[in-house]
């Protein structure tokens, strides 16, 4: 949604993520808010766009994430063509996620580890 189609209540959302204390609350807001359906699929979207930026190709993803080649791809183009100012890339590298590839390295969902 473009930022001049936001209306006041939506920014509210928004504005309350920023207020969370802690990941733990983070995490219980999602889980209040989301089916568990919407919240590993957004996982999954956020692991698919670290690979991503650490230069995965798309066979590997898929088989790291399950994600499908459509998912993978609609992450990619939102990442690189459509995205918001590149803010992904840079939620990723300010984390540190975006480092070089190891297994086993512990930041992916709790959907990959299982």
């Amino acid at each position: 949604m473009a930022k001049s189609g936001r209306k006041a209540h939506s920014m509210a959302l928004y504005e309350t993520i920023l207020k969370l204390k802690d990941v733990e609350e983070c995490c219980r807001f999602f889980e209040d808010l989301c089916t568990p359906v919407e919240l590993r699929s957004m996982e999954q979207r956020f692991d698919v766009a670290v690979y991503l930026q650490r230069g995965l190709v798309y066979l590997d993803i898929l088989e790291r994430t399950g994600a499908s080649s459509a998912t993978i791809s609609r992450v990619r183009r939102s990442m690189l063509d459509n995205g918001a100012g590149g803010v992904m890339r840079e939620v990723i590298l300010r984390s540190g996620l975006a480092g070089p590839d190891r297994a086993g390295d512990g930041w992916e969902s709790q959907e990959n580890k299982e």
